[in-house]
């Protein structure tokens, strides 16, 4: 029986809501900060807007791992994707503003459930995926703040 997970990271950026929202909406800034191995492709147009629909995509040496994604809730510097595949939650990235400075929250609540899978991530990708999170929010902020000195 599947358990569900959560990982939680966030990182102040210099940079407006506005700013860092940008990064989480247009896909190519987004594939600036993702990890090389990620894609996120569209089904159809390419759209944070609620409902709307995507692929990530793990690009691995054996397969490519594939989670359907969908909008499930969007505010002015929210965006919820909910995923299904061998994995099923939601990635939420949330834009707090502060004086000067945007808290940018990224949670990934997530069950797996194949138990196989689950103890391959678990002895395997669970520590990298916990790795892999911050140095993303830390791409993420080089390329918001980039933005928002233009």
């Amino acid at each position: 029986m599947s358990s569900r997970q959560v990982f939680e990271h966030s990182i102040s950026i210099d940079a407006t809501v506005a700013d860092v929202e940008q990064c989480l909406t247009h896909q190519d800034l987004m594939h600036r900060w993702l990890n090389p191995t990620l894609r996120c492709e569209p089904i159809g147009d390419w759209s944070t807007d609620l409902g709307a629909q995507s692929r990530f995509v793990i690009q691995l040496p054996l397969g490519k791992p594939t989670l359907l994604s969908t909008v499930v809730e969007r505010q002015p510097g929210l965006i919820v994707w909910a995923f299904q595949g061998f994995f099923n939650g939601q990635d939420r990235w949330e834009c707090r503003p502060q004086t000067g400075a945007t808290q940018l929250l990224n949670r990934f609540e997530f069950e797996i459930p194949n138990p196989l899978v689950e103890a391959g991530f678990q002895w395997f990708a669970a520590s990298w995926t916990q790795r892999d999170m911050a140095a993303q929010l830390r791409r993420l902020k080089q390329v918001a703040e980039t933005q928002a000195s233009r």
